[in-house]
């Protein structure tokens, strides 16, 4: 967000509107730049997405305009935001008005239009669905290059149903209306512990259920498993009331925090709202470790500014740059490692299942869990059965995303990504399914089969992207073009 005056002043609204037309024309300017016959792509530096993308030589659309908040109206509780605008200055802006997104993925450098074209998730997602689902309208670039302004209800609708998931195929927001609900200072935390999966599968889901626990409301859930015989459910609860607060953007680790020895009392924690909504940013979850970022002896010299995640995507960049880790491996008489880095939905009755089955067969911990279930009701204009036809989740189902973000040893003779593909194969036989932002091994009938929209996705190509100036999905997702 610019300096200057608050986004929910009326002069402000019109400045962040007028920033926003020349940010647009902009864009414009630039795809009309793109020769007929080339790809058209985002001109970003930096990604979530772990999927590594052909390189090409045609210049990219400029987004340069489309990164900050518009507007904030802390009356209507909405917000009109750039399709680039970061997770950290959106909640910066509406924190200023006691406000927040219904829900805030969890890293920084996640762009709205981002997370609502691909894949958001938080701890509110138990209640409130995902980014997608709080979206009032969107301003769409098509593949054809218009903008076009879609709705629940508008001309445009099945565009606004058929755009969550689509990963830039069917076209780039470039504003995005969303609602705000309010919060409060402060976030008191519960960590409960578990010996058993099954145990903590049916107390997560009697708290999606019931919204509480042991009597306190709990208004954020999620999960660590470590083991199959120590895990942690993580219940939050919003509170104005002052009191000593911790401090995870430093020395002291997050998910270090949450482990403790009792089976029978929680152990309790404070954090201000910020910092709760952005505790797995200072060491991206866990994967900080990775670069010696938790090792006490260095992470005491490291800077503090320098321990969020998009750092850490900055090395990450150097190492596929160089290869850097495969060269260390060798060095050390190691075979290369394949990279695991996924997130899946499964139901939640097949939770425990599917995390034991992975622990037995993946050489990867600790894995994170989010339960989420569709809001109600859901949009108007929305199919009963399936509102949303590119992310296929049933409506009054509980799901929950496990995150498993790291790398296993290359077996000699396996085919490329055998744990991957291995891990796909079993996410269908749980009646789940994967998201798209990294690495996918799918035959393309397997893809189309089960997954992301099948003729309805044909038809909003043919009709937003009709001489395929976009990237179809397959190619994208699976092909890495």
């Amino acid at each position: 967000m610019r300096a200057g005056k608050r986004p929910g002043s009326d002069g402000a609204r019109e400045t962040g509107f007028a920033q926003h037309r020349e940010g647009v024309a902009r864009l414009l300017a630039s795809y009309h730049a793109i020769p007929p016959d080339g790809s058209v792509r985002l001109a970003k530096k930096t990604s979530n997405l772990f999927r590594a993308r052909a390189k090409s030589s045609t210049p990219g659309l400029d987004v340069s305009g489309l990164t900050g908040v518009i507007a904030v109206d802390p009356v209507a509780r909405t917000a009109d935001v750039a399709g680039m605008c970061t997770y950290e200055d959106l909640v910066d802006a509406t924190l200023a008005y006691g406000l927040a997104p219904l829900v805030v993925p969890q890293l920084k450098t996640i762009t709205l239009g981002g997370a609502v074209t691909g894949l958001g998730i938080e701890s509110t997602s138990f209640r409130n669905g995902l980014p997608h689902e709080s979206v009032l309208e969107i301003d769409i670039l098509t593949g054809n290059g218009e903008i076009i302004t879609a709705t629940p209800d508008g001309e445009h609708a099945e565009l606004f149903f058929g755009f969550p998931n689509s990963y830039g195929t069917l076209g780039y927001s470039t504003r995005l209306k969303i609602t705000l609900e309010p919060v409060k200072k402060y976030v008191a935390l519960r960590h409960l512990r578990f010996d058993s999966l099954k145990t903590l599968e049916t107390t997560m889901d009697r708290i999606v259920t019931d919204r509480e626990y042991d009597g306190i409301a709990v208004d954020y859930l999620d999960g660590v498993v470590f083991t199959d015989t120590e895990s942690y459910l993580t219940l939050g609860v919003q509170t104005d009331d002052e009191g000593p607060v911790s401090d995870y953007t430093g020395q002291n680790i997050f998910y270090r925090s949450i482990q403790h020895p009792s089976l029978v009392h929680p152990k309790t924690d404070r954090l201000t709202i910020r910092d709760y909504l952005w505790r797995w940013d200072t060491d991206w979850f866990w994967c900080s470790r990775a670069f010696g970022a938790q090792n006490p002896k260095i992470r005491r010299f490291w800077p503090k500014q320098y321990l969020r995640s998009s750092f850490y995507w900055k090395l990450i960049a150097l190492d596929h740059k160089y290869d850097i880790g495969d060269r260390l491996e060798k060095r050390k008489g190691k075979p290369p490692r394949e990279r695991v880095v996924q997130d899946v939905e499964v139901p939640i009755e097949r939770t425990a299942d599917f995390v034991s089955w992975f622990l037995a067969e993946i050489p990867i911990e600790p894995l994170w869990l989010c339960p989420l279930r569709l809001r109600e009701p859901s949009p108007a204009g929305a199919s009963a059965a399936r509102p949303w036809p590119l992310y296929p989740l049933e409506p009054k189902r509980t799901y929950v995303n496990i995150g498993f973000w790291s790398s296993v040893p290359i077996v000699p003779g396996e085919r490329e990504g055998a744990a991957n593909r291995l891990i796909e194969d079993k996410v269908g036989d749980f009646d789940g399914h994967k998201s798209l932002y990294s690495d996918s091994y799918y035959s393309k009938e397997d893809f189309e089969a089960q997954y992301y929209g099948g003729d309805r996705y044909l038809h909003l190509k043919d009709r937003y992207d009709p001489n395929s100036r976009l990237l179809d999905l397959f190619s994208k997702a699976v092909q890495r073009k």
